[in-house]
């Protein structure tokens, strides 16, 4: 799947988490209901910002979730799924995004698709989800004229644009498109005086999403000598760079001037998570706070003096709060035995009372964890889902989910704070 919002399910919680999949799991199977099941090819990260918006601002309704049945995808469980107008929309768009990347790959003779046969029927393709996209968006009000043309366009624009052409000139007809998106997920939900604010934000989102995908691609279209607009436009990367910032800036600012009846998830996906994407793009990926206490853009900074007891911390060469100069004289006096701990209990969890650390699973043996692992690997749990190790027993991330977002729960990030809010201080 494509798109620039790509979050981390372990940054997102639980509760955002779940709620991502269903907009995610309720735009596919839209593609699916509306189009068929070669459609859902086209089920991309950022579509369902579409669905999300929707929601956001109409709130829980009643059929905004259904139960969908197992799903490889899902590990063959089943899920609570969006449903709805915010999802068809979603559906709709996602036809159109998918209709303009087949086309940009068609024109920039990307593998396989430099052979004229299959760059015939890759056209075909786009052509009908052109048209499969205008007839959702023609049931639910919404005109996609405005996104095709747009797609149309892009290719004048770019044979045109020359060194010293505003990159913004280039990336004018994405936003276009993605601005009348988002102003529409307002009529949906109810809430017309939202339209104004929503197509603001939209306009921004484009910008990123046509900057961010050029700057990817950079090295990649220089070595091939493809069209890329950086390159095209003598566009500098602290330039692009800049006009990202302003973007995430404008998003940020638009979405304050949105009435919504929950922003959480909207919040979080167009203000941290593509701040996120941005970071990652450029290569300045990573956790606001560092043991070093330095902190990067949008941390919260060093620690203010004083912090910890005198004598710790780095500046005296020790990254301990508890060093040497502690007053309890036996470091971290929260550490398991310490004077602000209590002695480990007895039992089966330790040396105290009853209770402690419940025992460990036991680990299986050679032929049940074969069997468990075939079991894991036919119903896709093993890419898809959480689960536990055949033979350990202990708890396992997808491999599919492969992350590097240097969030703790990851695994990747040594900063040592707990969470994503702590990283990344919100005065929205």
């Amino acid at each position: 799947m494509f798109g620039i919002v790509r979050p981390c399910t372990h940054r997102l919680g639980e509760r955002f988490k779940s709620e991502w999949m269903a907009h995610l799991c309720g735009l596919c199977l839209a593609l699916r209901g509306d189009h068929g099941q070669f459609a859902r090819i086209v089920t991309n990260y950022d579509g369902l910002l579409v669905s999300v918006l929707t929601e956001a601002q109409s709130g829980p309704a009643p059929g905004a979730r259904r139960t969908a049945g197992p799903c490889p995808l899902r590990g063959m469980r089943t899920a609570a799924v969006a449903n709805g107008e915010g999802a068809r929309l979603a559906a709709a768009v996602s036809l159109v995004l998918a209709s303009a990347k087949v086309r940009d790959h068609v024109a920039d003779r990307d593998g396989l698709l430099a052979r004229a046969p299959i760059a015939a029927a890759a056209r075909r393709v786009a052509r009908g989800w052109d048209r499969a996209g205008a007839r959702t968006g023609a049931s639910l009000g919404f005109d996609t004229a405005v996104l095709v043309d747009a797609v149309d366009r892009q290719p004048g624009i770019e044979i045109l644009a020359g060194p010293g052409t505003p990159v913004l000139v280039v990336t004018e007809p994405t936003e276009t498109a993605t601005a009348a998106a988002f102003a529409h997920t307002a009529t949906l939900a109810g809430r017309p005086g939202n339209a104004p604010a929503l197509a603001e934000a939209g306009r921004y989102f484009g910008r990123l999403a046509h900057l961010l995908d050029a700057v990817e691609d950079q090295a990649a279209d220089r070595a091939a000598g493809a069209w890329n607009p950086l390159t095209a436009t003598g566009t500098p990367l602290t330039e692009a760079r800049r006009l990202c910032d302003d973007a995430l800036e404008g998003i940020r600012l638009a979405l304050r001037e949105v009435e919504f009846a929950d922003a959480g998830l909207a919040h979080r996906l167009l203000v941290h998570e593509l701040r996120t994407s941005v970071d990652r793009a450029f290569g300045t990926s990573g956790c606001a706070h560092r043991h070093d206490g330095s902190a990067s853009a949008g941390g919260f900074g060093p620690p203010p003096q004083g912090y910890g007891a005198p004598g710790a911390g780095p500046a005296y060469g020790n990254t301990d709060p508890y060093g040497s100069a502690d007053p309890y004289g036996s470091g971290n006096p929260y550490a398991p035995g310490g004077p602000g701990m209590p002695p480990p209990p007895m039992g089966p969890g330790g040396g105290g009372g009853g209770g402690g650390i419940p025992p460990q699973k036991p680990r299986r043996g050679l032929l049940a964890g074969c069997a468990v692992a075939l079991g894991l690997f036919c119903t896709c749990q093993l890419c898809c889902t959480d689960h536990e190790g055949p033979w350990s027993r202990e708890k396992r991330d997808p491999w599919c989910d492969a992350c590097d977002c240097g969030d703790p729960g990851c695994g990747n990030c040594d900063c040592g704070c707990d969470g994503c809010d702590c990283c990344c201080p919100c005065d929205c």
